[in-house]
């Protein structure tokens, strides 16, 4: 029986297996897919940086964490994105085995620190929006505090395999390295349980639970206040959209990979084209994409310096737009809070 996945020998680092899983067309096609993700994700993510860097009104402790989101999904993209798209252009990964090493280990540091943060965010948005620690302001020794512990995080989950627990391996069909979680041996098999536990699952429960907190208290503060123009039930809305959109791309970029990862793992047996092994790879990886879009460019402070950095100068919205939901939302239940 052909085995379910890619399966490497010493040849497939240094030149074409002998049986590749795809045409060379079917090979150039991904890396023009891989190509359409990667370039903007350097581009959008970039221009975070950079902004943050030139303007101070955006420095606060709030932005801290979306600003580390950026490095991390930059990481990515200029690690497993361009690398993607140099291999899949070549139709084999090129750089040895110990280069697999290293891109397996630096795409899967950015990437975990990248979903860490999501969750960081949600916490800290939950915190100041819904104070269940009273009246604490949300300083800068927090901010750092939590970028700190997304990459320790990251690097403790991450170091294990370059020390014989769990392994870095080619992957889908054979053009990136992540985690080994194809390989049945149980020394593998309790690192992946273990790695996607912590790594994917906990993250997961972060947000759910911080933006279901967010979504009751707002919720609560719309049926108490009774402000003009029906602010509260407009700011409820707003961030009950953005929370969707949050969660659904949080889910769309990783369930897909974490659910194939958990298949093979428990269903060994089953057989999976390399073709679509990839599929969820690609996937976790166009989180670099959506991120800066969702979480910083439809941010109104962000937008205001980054879009016309992009644009060379040019505002195609107008500046007076209404404020952001979370503000909205402070700004509701400081009104209908106690003096």
């Amino acid at each position: 029986m052909q085995p379910p996945y890619f399966s490497p020998n010493a040849s497939s680092y240094f030149g074409p297996p002998e049986d590749p899983p795809l045409s060379h067309t079917g090979f150039i096609i991904l890396s023009i897919i891989m190509a359409l993700f990667t370039g903007p994700a350097i581009v959008l993510n970039a221009t975070v940086i950079i902004v943050s860097l030139m303007h101070k009104q955006l420095r606060q402790p709030l932005n801290y964490a979306l600003v580390n989101m950026a490095v991390a999904d930059l990481g990515t993209a200029m690690t497993g994105g361009v690398l993607s798209v140099v291999n899949n252009a070549q139709g084999y990964f090129s750089l040895g085995r110990t280069g697999c090493v290293m891109e397996g280990f630096a795409v899967s540091l950015f990437g975990i620190t990248s979903l860490c943060t999501v969750a960081l965010i949600a916490v800290e948005r939950m915190f100041v929006v819904c104070k269940p620690l009273g009246q604490m302001s949300f300083q800068k020794k927090h901010a750092m505090g939590g970028i700190a512990l997304s990459w320790l995080w990251s690097l403790t989950w991450n170091l294990p395999p370059l020390f014989g627990w769990g392994r870095y391996e080619l992957e889908g069909v054979g053009t990136s390295c992540a985690p080994d979680w194809h390989n049945q041996d149980p020394h593998n098999v309790s690192y992946i349980l273990a790695y996607f536990a912590v790594c994917f699952a906990v993250p997961c429960a972060i947000i759910v639970m911080s933006y279901s907190k967010l979504l009751w208290t707002l919720h609560q503060v719309s049926k108490m206040a009774c402000l003009e123009g029906g602010a509260a039930a407009k700011a409820e809305m707003k961030v009950a959209f953005m929370v969707i959109l949050m969660v659904l791309t949080f889910l769309i970029s990783w369930l897909p990979y974490a659910g194939l990862a958990m298949l093979v793992v428990f269903n060994p047996a089953v057989e999976i084209h390399p073709l679509v092994g990839t599929v969820p790879v690609y996937l976790a990886k166009s989180s670099t994409v959506y991120n800066p879009i969702i979480y910083i460019f439809l941010n109104k402070q962000f937008r205001k310096y980054a879009v016309p950095f992009l644009l060379c100068g040019n505002e195609p919205w107008d500046q007076d737009d209404e404020s952001e939901a979370a503000t909205t939302v402070e700004t509701a239940m400081n009104k209908v809070s106690p003096s």
